[in-house]
C-alpha cells in the first residue's frame, strides 16, 4: 500500500503469516471442501516425490496438478514446513494487492479509505483463509486471476494474457475468463453501469491479443511437456475436468450428480454441464459490454457456483469481488438472504462432511445437500449481482415508479 504510515496492509500480512505458522490441524490438509483432487497439497507433495525419484506422477490416477507447479516446486521453490506457509502467506498478500489496484483502477484515484478494508475482506474471508491454510493450489489460481484482471486493467496486454495463460495451465475451466479479458484490455475498467453504452473499441483490435494468448497457451503447453516428457499429463489435468475421472466429494454441484449416474449415460451429461459453462461467455459480455470489468466479474461468479472442481476459495474470490463495486450495494434485491444462506451452508458443511465422514452416522446425502444448499447461496448471490449491475442503470426511482422483471 501507499504510504509510510499506513500500516494497516503490513499488519494483515503479519497475521496471516502468523495464522500460517500456527501448530493447526493436519486435517486441514485433507479436509475435502478446502482442496479438491486438483489442487490438493498433499497429491502435490507426493507428485513432487514421485518426480524427484525418476517416476512419471501422471502414470498412475492421483496427481492431477499442472506441470508447471511440479517443475516449480521441485527446483525453484521446494516445498517445506517452513517456505509453505510463507510461500501461500506471500500469494494470498499479492491477491490482496492485485485486488485492492483493481478497485483504484476503477475509480481512477491512487490511493482511497476503502483500501485496507478491501484487502481485509480478501485476506480475512474465511472462504479463502482456510484453503490457504490447507496449502490448497486454488489459492495460486486466485491470484494468478485477479492479476491477470488488475494487469488488464492497467493495459499491459502482454502480462495480462500470460497471467491468464498460466492460470488456464493449472484450471481449464478458466479459459471463461478470455473472451471479458481480451475486450477489458482494449476499453477502461471506470464505472460504467449507470450509464451503459455500445462497447465503442474495434473489436479487430482483440485478434492480435487472442493470438498472443494462443502462443502463451501454447509455449506453457510445451514447457510442460519438457518437464513431463511425454502427454499424459493433458489427460491426468485438464482431461479431469472434461470427464471428472475423481469422484472424490467437493463443496461443487458435479460429484454426486456423477456418482449417481449410469455410465450408459455419463458422456453426454458431461457433455452437457461443460457445455452449460460456455453459454454464459456471450451473452453477459454482450448485456455488459459498458463495463466489462463486472462482466469479468459476474464470470467469476459463474465459475464459482459450476466449476467441475470447487474448493471454497473460488466463491470466496467472488464475494470478495464485491468489494470493488460499492456503486450495486443499493440496488442488490434480497443481500440479507444471500448472506444468511452463506452462514447456513458454512455451517452445514463441515457437520454432515463430519457426520458422514468422520463418525459415519450419516451418508452421502447429508453432504450433498449441505452443497445444495452451498450452490444456492452461490447462485443467489451471482443472480443479484446480475439484476443490481442492471438495475444501476435505471437510477433511483422517482415517486410512483418501480421495476418490474418480466
Amino acid at each position: 500500500m501507499d504510504g509510510a504510515a499506513d500500516y494497516a496492509f503490513p499488519a494483515l500480512v503479519a497475521a496471516r503469516l502468523a495464522l500460517a505458522f500456527a501448530p493447526l490441524p493436519d486435517a486441514l490438509k485433507y479436509d475435502h471442501q478446502l482442496s479438491s483432487p486438483l489442487t490438493s497439497y498433499s497429491r502435490l507433495r507426493e507428485g513432487i516425490y514421485l518426480f524427484e525419484h525418476g517416476i512419471d506422477p501422471y502414470s498412475g490416477g492421483f496427481f492431477r496438478h499442472s506441470p508447471i507447479l511440479l517443475s516449480l516446486f521441485s527446483t525453484v521453490l521446494p516445498l517445506t514446513p517452513y517456505t509453505s506457509p510463507l510461500l501461500w502467506t506471500a500469494v494470498d498478500s499479492v491477491a490482496a494487492w492485485a485486488l485492492v489496484r483493481i478497485w483504484r483502477l476503477r475509480t481512477g484515484a491512487k490511493h482511497t479509505s476503502r483500501d485496507k478494508q478491501i484487502a481485509a475482506l480478501y485476506l480475512l474471508n474465511s472462504y479463502i483463509l482456510l484453503p490457504s491454510l490447507a496449502f490448497s493450489t486454488s489459492s495460486i489460481e486466485n491470484m494468478l486471476c485477479l492479476l491477470a484482471i488488475m494487469l488488464a486493467c492497467r493495459g499491459r496486454a502482454s502480462a495480462s494474457l500470460f497471467a491468464l495463460a498460466s492460470l488456464v495451465q493449472l484450471s481449464l475451466p478458466s479459459i471463461l475468463l478470455a473472451a471479458p479479458l481480451l475486450l477489458l484490455n482494449i476499453s477502461r475498467p471506470v464505472s460504467r453501469l449507470a450509464l451503459p453504452r455500445p462497447f465503442e473499441a474495434p473489436l479487430k483490435r482483440t485478434i492480435p491479443l487472442f493470438l498472443e494468448l494462443c502462443g502463451y497457451v501454447a509455449l506453457l503447453t510445451f514447457a510442460s511437456t519438457l518437464v513431463c516428457g511425454n502427454w499424459l499429463w493433458v489427460e491426468k489435468t485438464w482431461g479431469a475436468s472434461l470427464t471428472l475421472p475423481d469422484l472424490t466429494p467437493n463443496p461443487g454441484l458435479w460429484w454426486y450428480f456423477f456418482t449417481e449416474m449410469f455410465d450408459h449415460f455419463r458422456s453426454f451429461f458431461l457433455m452437457v454441464f461443460s457445455v452449460h459453462l460456455i453459454i454464459y461467455i456471450i451473452p453477459i459480455c454482450i448485456k455488459f459490454q459498458h463495463d466489462l470489468l463486472y462482466a469479468t466479474f459476474l464470470l467469476v461468479g459463474v465459475l464459482a457456483v459450476f466449476k467441475p472442481y470447487p474448493t471454497l476459495s473460488d466463491p470466496g474470490l467472488f464475494l470478495s469481488m464485491f468489494a470493488v463495486f460499492p456503486e450495486i450495494y443499493p440496488y442488490l434485491r434480497h443481500p440479507i438472504v444471500t448472506a444468511l444462506i452463506h452462514l447456513h451452508a458454512s455451517l452445514l458443511l463441515p457437520l454432515f462432511n463430519s457426520l458422514w465422514l468422520r463418525q459415519g452416522t450419516g451418508n452421502a446425502n447429508f453432504f450433498y445437500a449441505s452443497t445444495l444448499v452451498f450452490g444456492m447461496g452461490n447462485g443467489a448471490a451471482l443472480m443479484d449481482a446480475i439484476w443490481a449491475g442492471l438495475r444501476a442503470a435505471i437510477g433511483k426511482l422517482k415517486e410512483g415508479y418501480e421495476v418490474a422483471q418480466e
